[in-house]
């Protein structure tokens, strides 16, 4: 897939890119020039096959293991990337889960791993690459949120509040960084046909565009944001006009 823009020369890591919309995102990335750092927890056979299709075309690309919810791993995971592939330039968060939960089988346990998954892994992520992007001056961070961050979703209020988090940390980060040359924004895809939809082709009766999502559209436009430099603070809607906002 053609994106325009040239990535050459840059490093990018993106977390949960095993499958789905990382691996639609890794490879998109990889296609534009970049070298990808191709994270996963427990998928090692589809992270390493996202790797092998990469470097197939002629790019490079890694496969490193983390649960990017804990530091320490964080820190292991970034330190590998730039002693294999250079410093991190660019920061795709978009490890997640989606646990379904109605709000009376909510658990606390329940809650607590989706906001440390979907929500704190942003937040370590990026305090880990930012030194090296503000030592060049030159950082591009896309976060994975959710149509659920405004609307009501379907799996459950654990969710819609890590999402929502997600889009406060998007801008909070973007007011603070913007002078040092590292942007930050936000893609928010609403019913995109992947696992983790399980299926559920039925759902595209609600959306007015008349199917789902893609993985490589989402990749699209992350590929769109990181190609603006004037972009920041902002979050991209793909929802087959669904809502408009």
């Amino acid at each position: 897939m053609a994106t325009g823009q040239d990535l050459s020369g840059r490093v990018a890591l993106v977390t949960g890119a095993s499958r789905g919309i990382g691996a639609a995102i890794a490879h998109v990335l990889a296609e534009a020039g970049a070298a990808v750092a191709v994270n996963y927890r427990e998928r090692a056979d589809d992270a390493d096959a996202v790797v092998a299709k990469i470097k197939s075309g002629g790019g490079r690309a890694i496969a490193v293991a983390a649960d990017v919810s804990q530091a320490v791993a964080v820190a292991a995971m970034v330190e590998q990337v730039a002693s294999a592939l250079g410093p991190i330039d660019i920061l795709v968060n978009n490890a997640g889960m989606a646990i379904v939960r109605g709000v009376d089988d909510l658990t606390e346990d329940d809650f607590d791993r989706t906001i440390a998954v979907n929500l704190k892994s942003a937040f370590l992520c990026t305090q880990a690459v930012l030194p090296a992007m503000r030592a060049r001056k030159w950082g591009r961070i896309v976060n994975i949120s959710s149509g659920a961050a405004r609307g009501a979703g379907a799996i459950g209020v654990h969710y819609n509040a890590s999402k929502a988090g997600m889009e406060g940390l998007t801008r909070g980060y973007a007011a603070r960084l913007v002078k040092e040359g590292i942007t930050v924004n936000a893609v928010a895809p609403s019913l995109i046909a992947t696992d983790m939809m399980g299926g559920r082709t039925d759902l595209a009766r609600n959306i007015p565009l008349g199917r789902m999502g893609q993985a490589d559209e989402v990749a699209q436009a992350v590929a769109m944001v990181l190609g603006n430099s004037y972009m920041t603070g902002q979050t991209i809607v793909l929802n087959g006009g669904m809502a408009f906002i």
